[in-house]
């Protein structure tokens, strides 16, 4: 099978083709502009939205004002793999991770496969104090009986085990954290940092305010990827722990001026120059 009977439409012709391409595209940078569709395929705005308009009947685009999304839900299969791929280099963010966080901080902890292997890490701190959303994440903290944790009531997202309610950025909103630990899913080439549930990013802004510092961690593919929420940009950040920057990120990182970590397959740590 090839990659474009996978998305059936793959009949042979230079529209099906187009429009297969396109999806494959916005599968891995999540959203693009009617004018990056039409300059990526050199064709007219016109035909860029009748792709669009095309794909959206399949259901697996979503029309948005100027551009066009991914629709098709992260399911239970995609989270699995996620934990499976770069499972290395999410280890050694996370080791990286716990080394800059004290015994006896107060945290709030984001949800996913990286927040779930620095949950892990963290279990060889004492005393810490966190905030979570995530039940997985919990989960793990809880094998740790110096930790006091905290999380949300409300109903469990099943396919990653995030608690959300309706006022769960007001729970969140009743404690101060000394470090807010977050994680995304792109960080795109304005330097925005983004997230594809606008529920994730409610409760994630909401601990943002109530943070001394916030850490963002995150592995090397996250950087070039967009996604459909907009939570910040890497200027809020005043922590960056990754296992690599690509070259067109470098720049805007160092005229940022984050405190930033970067673990190697080989070191623990390798110190970047800002």
């Amino acid at each position: 099978m090839t990659q474009l009977d996978e998305y059936g439409l793959g009949d042979g012709t230079k529209k099906s083709n187009r429009q297969a391409e396109l999806l494959r595209l916005l599968e891995r940078s999540h959203y693009l502009s009617i004018e990056e569709i039409a300059e990526r395929f050199a064709v007219t705005t016109q035909t860029a939205r009748r792709d669009i308009i095309a794909l959206e009947a399949t259901g697996r685009v979503r029309r948005l004002h100027g551009g066009a999304t991914i629709s098709t839900p992260v399911d239970a299969v995609t989270r699995r793999q996620r934990r499976i791929e770069n499972a290395s280099h999410k280890a050694r963010v996370a080791a990286l991770v716990a080394q800059v966080i004290p015994d006896g901080a107060a945290i709030f902890m984001d949800t996913g496969t990286t927040c779930e292997a620095i949950a892990h890490a963290l279990l060889q701190r004492r005393d810490l104090r966190i905030v979570t959303y995530s039940l997985r994440v919990a989960t793990i903290f809880s094998e740790n009986s110096n930790f006091a944790l905290a999380i949300p009531g409300g109903f469990v997202r099943p396919v990653d085990g995030g608690v959300f309610r309706e006022d769960t950025a007001d729970y969140i909103r009743r404690f101060k954290f000394d470090y807010a630990i977050i994680s995304v899913s792109g960080i795109d080439q304005a330097g925005d940092i983004c997230d594809d549930d606008y529920a994730e990013v409610s409760a994630v802004t909401a601990a943002l305010a109530q943070t001394e510092r916030t850490i963002l961690a995150v592995d090397s593919t996250k950087f070039g990827k967009r996604a459909l929420v907009r939570l910040g940009s890497l200027e809020d950040v005043d922590i960056l722990v990754c296992d690599n920057i690509p070259a067109p990120f470098l720049d805007r990182i160092r005229q940022s001026g984050i405190e930033t970590h970067v673990a190697s397959a080989v070191a623990q740590e390798v110190p970047l120059e800002l």
